[in-house]
């Protein structure tokens, strides 16, 4: 069941995957008026084919955010949907990572996202509505090694969500949480690409980082594993659009299998599991 679509919708990271079909997908639904957004507006100005306005949007720059949110403001009054889905992963071991390459992740994936939500609160609460979907990860119920940051980074995303749900609601507000599974976007080739510029080949963690690393492209190829981001477009719009949306949305079947055994098993018990799952990295 879905409320009346009448509220204009800001995304934000829309040059490729998840947040360009969330983009395609919402600007097909009347009377919704939806803002794709990019650092390069050039990257996304093939959306405008498909109805969305296109607005320029850097996650980790304060004017740049402001200027976006008021631009939407200005023309409606208030934000009715946040989508914050700009984030990215770097992968690397916690001894061996750059921590300025970690810190960068987290203006994106934490700070970013935080500072986007505080930008469209007050309209929200003046409006006495609102909804905010969160962009996690099932990442950010359980761990991999050689993610860790990554994963940090998606811990706090849970834990933003679920005291903004509480905080927001008496103001008319809604927030749900997506936790996708593997998606096949541009993320398991940056992944891949940040690991292995992480470390020296000959370090101390070398086995477990190529390891790792061949996971990683396996899962990411497999059809059984890792789905299409227009599974979690569909997804994005139940949770903008529904009368009652979800705390949560774990997307994927693989994603719900793998949290549910996480959730299950002791830590002892999903260590043994990954032991398993990375063979041959101890």
């Amino acid at each position: 069941m879905t409320a009346a679509p009448t509220t204009a919708v800001l995304v934000t990271g829309t040059s490729s995957g998840i947040g360009r079909a969330a983009v395609q997908r919402l600007a097909a639904r009347p009377g919704l008026t939806v803002y794709a957004t990019a650092r390069r507006p050039e990257d996304i100005a093939d959306l405008a084919g498909t109805g969305a306005r296109t607005l320029a949007l850097d996650v980790t720059d304060e004017k740049s955010m402001r200027a976006a949110v008021e631009a939407v403001e200005a023309e409606h009054g208030a934000v009715g949907v946040l989508v914050n889905n700009a984030g990215y992963g770097a992968y690397g071991t916690v001894e061996e990572a750059d921590l300025d390459a970690v810190r960068r992740q987290f203006e994106t994936n934490v700070f970013g996202l935080s500072r986007m939500t505080q930008l469209v609160l007050p309209g929200m609460r003046a409006a006495g509505r609102g909804r905010i979907v969160n962009i996690g990860s099932m990442g950010g119920r359980f761990t991999f090694p050689a993610g860790g940051y990554y994963h940090a980074s998606k811990y706090a995303v849970e834990a933003l969500s679920d005291a903004l749900r509480f905080e927001a609601a008496p103001f008319g507000i809604k927030v749900s949480l997506i936790e996708p599974g593997l998606i096949r976007t541009r993320f398991g080739s940056a992944a891949t690409t940040s690991l292995a510029g992480s470390a020296a080949p000959s370090g101390p963690y070398a086995t477990l980082n190529t390891v790792v690393e061949r996971q990683i492209a396996g899962a990411y190829a497999s059809p059984l594993l890792a789905a299409r981001p227009e599974a979690v477009a569909r997804v994005i719009e139940r949770a903008a659009l529904s009368v009652r949306p979800r705390p949560r949305y774990v997307v994927t079947p693989a994603a719900k299998v793998l949290v549910h055994t996480r959730r299950l098993f002791g830590d002892r018990a999903f260590d043994a599991l990954l032991k398993l799952q990375f063979r041959g990295a101890s």
